[in-house]
């Protein structure tokens, strides 16, 4: 499995459990709500489908809504099939979140699995988060490296275009910083109520009262799109 097909898998598993879906429902919701996935076709989302069906992770079903039935004898239409997620798709999909190996700390599924923070483990969230850093930090130093070795040979766009990738990386470490920070002091969605404790994570947690991507105090969200 490639590593592309292996985040959208992820994301698909991530959003049926949710709530079941159709197929133009579910490329919609990677479009809009996850923004590795701005840019892919249906030939990319439905032979993924399909090897989620037959690892036995999604069920097919027919559309259960009036307009759904009426659309197979309305010009030759097939109904729209729907997807949910099985038992054993579920059981899989909590094995891929509790994974922190170093797949998880790259830009593409980095952004995936940040936006599935909210059914992880705090545990889980800060290792993915630390680790995320320590890339980071690795690749600003190496940036930072390159720059004063080539610095003499580059003209004043090329160098201001190097400058700006590393303040970005820069600007994605302090919302690292600011992440978690806030997971170590356990702060709920709305954060403690003054002189009360904070609530207590549970093993599917919410992320927290976060910096949000995007913030003018972090960075965006990382990641590339899927083809």
């Amino acid at each position: 499995m490639s590593r592309r097909s292996g985040i959208l898998e992820f994301a698909v598993l991530g959003l049926l459990r949710e709530s079941p879906m159709h197929g133009y429902e579910l490329r919609k919701r990677l479009n809009t709500s996850l923004g590795v996935f701005r840019a892919f076709s249906y030939g990319t989302l439905y032979p993924c489908l399909k090897t989620l069906v037959g690892n036995g992770w999604l069920i097919e079903e027919p559309g259960s809504t009036h307009e759904d039935a009426l659309a197979a004898p309305l010009a030759g239409r097939r109904a729209k099939i729907v997807y949910r997620l099985t038992a054993e798709g579920k059981e899989h999909f909590e094995e891929l979140l509790s994974q922190t190996g170093p797949d998880a700390y790259e830009d593409e599924h980095f952004a995936a699995r940040f936006a599935f923070f909210g059914q992880t483990s705090r545990d889980v969230r800060m290792r993915v988060l630390e680790g995320r850093r320590s890339r980071l930090e690795e690749r600003l130093e190496k940036m930072r490296a390159s720059l004063v070795r080539t610095r003499e040979r580059l003209d004043d766009y090329t160098l201001e275009l190097q400058r700006h990738g590393m303040e970005s990386v820069e600007r994605e470490v302090r919302w690292l910083n600011e992440l978690i920070e806030s997971e170590r002091a356990g702060r709920d969605l709305k954060g403690p109520v003054s002189g009360e404790p904070a609530q207590q994570d549970t093993t599917h947690g919410s992320t927290g009262g976060l910096p949000r991507p995007g913030d003018t105090s972090g960075t965006d969200t990382p990641g590339d799109t899927a083809t």
